[in-house]
């Protein structure tokens, strides 16, 4: 089994970034269209027309603003994505965790930078807001 593991550092409030990864509108600007809500049980999409991508989701965890966890499946993919959230002098640490790798392939490298590059859209995002 192979896991993607980010570490990510953000000079915004715990607050801010735990929206940015719960709210559908926000979302939608750094990782794709989606119906999604943090609420557990809750099943959704993310959706790319333009890559004809459908990535279904169910949310598993929700411990605001500590951690968030759902299941992100989409073709050759069948994983879990938990993103956990500390704050310390000012920053938020964001731990990114993608589990069910059945081996570090292609599917594991396009989510391994896949994740870093949307993490960089999120973080000019953020600082917008």
């Amino acid at each position: 089994m192979a896991e993607v593991l980010l570490d990510f550092h953000f000079k915004s409030s715990i607050n801010k970034v735990w929206n940015s990864l719960t709210d559908s509108d926000t979302l939608a600007k750094w990782i794709m269209e989606n119906d999604f809500k943090p609420i557990v049980g809750h099943k959704c999409q993310f959706r790319n027309e333009q890559w004809n991508l459908i990535v279904d989701c169910e949310v598993l965890v929700v411990d605001e603003p500590y951690k968030l966890s759902y299941t992100w499946v989409g073709g050759p993919i069948d994983t879990i994505v938990t993103w956990t959230l500390k704050e310390e002098d000012g920053t938020t640490c964001l731990h990114l965790e993608q589990t069910g790798f059945k081996q570090e392939d292609q599917a594991f490298n396009g989510a391994k930078y896949g994740w870093a590059g949307k993490v960089d859209v999120l973080k000019k995002l953020i600082e917008e807001i």
